[in-house]
């Protein structure tokens, strides 16, 4: 496979780690589980490990005919060049592309759906640290992460301190505010209120019109309205029988509900809601300051204008609480998604900060 249009070929593995019996931060055990995860680049290079966001999956690189989520981010003379690093991503403990979580088997009869535990971003990158030390991986180079991904970044500084040098978090902030919390509620408000969902065990995820709902709800909130504005520009679809009018913006939203209803589990869909809802690295011990004074890697924060969810004040307040911390806002009419796409203009920054690290020991 080539990568960035150069004829270098990409040493990838697609797997699953079992680390067996796993105990939650409420005090409950799952059994068998397992992450599923993707490698790539060379193996005797450092490590940089990669969280996903809320509907990512484990593919951050993937292959020539399916790219990955964040395919030109990590590649060869990328922001995360794999001639430096090797890539590893995981599926998160209660996601729905391969790891443990809803869908997943309880026993040979059924699926576990909703009598799965709730399940906290701590658990996620604890599992993800027990799945590491199975790979024989005891210290990474940095932990990299968009919203959702952030949030695990952000843990992973506060709980294994010593594990790796830098941590890079986008789009994220130490704790979801209210106002993340509230467009949370309204997707699973839609969700558990449609019939359809049947308390959890639908038979057909794509007819959970709830779940539509729900993402469309989220997908407003990503994006800018000065984006929304500048592509669709009122556009109408097509005048209906009734003559309502309907815009290419309502068929957007519609199609891209339909699509997340096709290949996602509304159960995990919920799950990773609650978990966002629940993060707040503060939590336990003694309030977020406290917190941030434990972490012991350099942080890095991007902050993206625009973005409704992770305004980039906040993200740059919690930074200069850290003692070893560099803020940076983008500027970008994609809000909140803008850690997904104009790499041009926010990957030179991590590409710099990987360069000039100060090692931890």
């Amino acid at each position: 496979m080539s990568d960035n249009g150069l004829n270098i070929d990409i040493e990838r593995v697609e797997g699953t780690i079992r680390i067996g019996s796993f105990t939650l931060e409420s005090g409950k055990v799952l059994h068998n589980v397992s992450l599923r995860y993707e490698r790539v680049g060379k193996t005797d290079l450092p490590a940089v490990l990669i969280c996903h966001a809320l509907t990512g999956n484990h593919v951050t690189v993937g292959t020539g005919e399916e790219p990955g989520w964040w395919k030109g981010f990590v590649g060869y003379d990328a922001p995360v060049d794999l001639s430096h690093y090797q890539v590893i991503t995981f599926n998160v403990l209660g996601g729905c592309s391969g790891s443990t979580g809803p869908a997943s088997p309880l026993n040979e009869k059924s699926n576990y759906r909703l009598s799965f535990p709730f399940v906290s971003v701590r658990d996620m990158v604890t599992a993800q640290h027990q799945a590491l030390e199975k790979l024989g991986i005891n210290h990474v180079r940095a932990v990299i992460g968009g919203s959702l991904g952030g949030m695990q970044a952000l843990e992973w500084g506060v709980l294994f301190p010593q594990f790796m040098d830098q941590l890079f978090v986008l789009a994220a902030t130490p704790s979801l505010s209210d106002y993340g919390i509230a467009f949370n509620r309204i997707g699973i408000h839609a969700i558990e209120q449609d019939p359809r969902w049947d308390h959890g065990n639908y038979q057909d995820s794509s007819l959970v019109k709830g779940f539509e709902v729900a993402r469309m709800v989220g997908l407003v909130t990503y994006r800018s309205p000065s984006l929304f504005d500048s592509r669709f520009s009122r556009e109408e679809k097509e005048i209906q029988a009734d003559e309502r009018p309907y815009y290419q913006v309502e068929s957007y939203l519609r199609y891209q509900g339909e699509k997340i209803a096709r290949r996602f589990d509304p159960n995990s869909y919920l799950y990773l809601l609650y978990a966002m809802n629940g993060h707040d690295i503060g939590r336990g011990r003694g309030g977020i300051e406290k917190a941030a004074n434990g972490i012991e890697a350099e942080v890095i924060g991007l902050g993206f204008t625009g973005d409704l969810l992770y305004p980039p004040k906040e993200i740059k307040s919690f930074i200069q609480s850290t003692s070893r911390g560099y803020f940076h806002e983008i500027e970008t009419a994609f809000g909140h998604d803008g850690f997904l796409v104009e790499y041009e203009k926010w990957g030179p920054i991590i590409r710099g900060h990987l360069a000039e690290r100060t090692p931890l020991h």
